[in-house]
């Protein structure tokens, strides 16, 4: 057998990690990194400043807010004093309401956002007949557009809906274009040098060149979406986690109403990274340039 073949069989002996053995592996990679404990000072730093100010010290004025020390209390209490805890079947009702509007609103926000937008950048004359007015009602805040809504959509949910997919839309959209702008231009003499067609052009050039733009768009569209939600659940919700924030403040019951803006805060944060897991996945060679990049 020579050297070569030995070699080679010897590289095929070594089993790259698996399953369980993956994800030990990852966990370990991650946590040999100084990212994830200046992650934990950052969030422990935070949580010791709101109890100085609340509990602690009892600041002028902080000390109308309940403190992390009552907050988590009533939050993890099989019988909470003002009602809301992660053992009560109402807390969930409001997460799944506000998942379920946002997993909608999101999902039409990309759905026409990212198609119009490709379109916008691609061709001057879809821009020149769109673009002006998505520019005209894109500064409209989102406050001025719920009594319309609420005039124009019936019930409860599809004002909700509306408010939260609008703004996530305008993001999106204009994300997508951007994304078509940053292309060089060479990519696009050297496809019609090879005798690409416009559709060919488009589905090879467009669409992949525009990722990066697409996928940073939908992580910031995903936060406006959240935020717009709750903006709408605080006005025309029934349920939700905005409609909890404004009905304990309505209460006068302020554990509940923290407790909602610490979860809304999760919530966000993981949604956030699962659009960027995916865009991670659907761009390798991106993500391969950036780390070579050392970025």
């Amino acid at each position: 057998m020579s050297a070569s073949s030995q070699a080679t069989n010897g590289q095929n002996k070594i089993a790259k990690p698996q399953g369980f053995d993956l994800l030990i592996y990852r966990v370990k990679k991650y946590f040999g990194r100084l990212d994830p404990y200046l992650t934990i000072l950052g969030i422990g730093l935070w949580l010791f400043t709101y109890w100085v100010l609340c509990e602690g010290l009892q600041v002028w004025r902080f000390t109308k807010l309940p403190g992390p020390v009552a907050v988590s209390k009533d939050w993890f209490s099989t019988t909470p004093f003002q009602g809301i805890s992660i053992f009560t079947a109402e807390y969930y009702d409001h997460i799944a309401v506000s998942c379920r509007r946002i997993l909608i609103a999101f999902g039409i926000a990309t759905a026409l956002g990212v198609p119009l937008g490709l379109f916008m950048g691609w061709s001057r004359s879809i821009r020149d007949y769109i673009f002006p007015l998505i520019e005209v009602l894109r500064p409209i805040p989102i406050l001025a557009w719920v009594p319309l809504s609420i005039l124009l959509l019936p019930g409860f949910e599809w004002p909700v809906l509306f408010l939260a997919t609008l703004a996530s839309f305008f993001v999106t959209t204009l994300n997508a274009m951007l994304g078509v702008d940053s292309i060089d231009e060479e990519y696009f003499r050297a496809a019609g040098c090879l005798g690409s067609s416009r559709w060919d052009v488009f589905m090879n050039v467009v669409v992949p060149g525009a990722l990066p733009f697409i996928f940073t768009g939908l992580q910031i569209s995903i936060g406006v979406a959240w935020f717009s939600l709750v903006a709408a659940e605080m006005v025309s919700g029934d349920l939700g986690l905005g409609y909890l924030i404004v009905d304990a403040y309505m209460n006068n019951v302020t554990v509940p109403m923290v407790i909602a803006m610490i979860t809304l805060g999760f919530i966000g944060y993981f949604s956030s990274a699962l659009v960027r897991m995916l865009g991670n996945k659907l761009m390798a060679w991106h993500v391969k340039e950036l780390n070579q990049q050392g970025r």
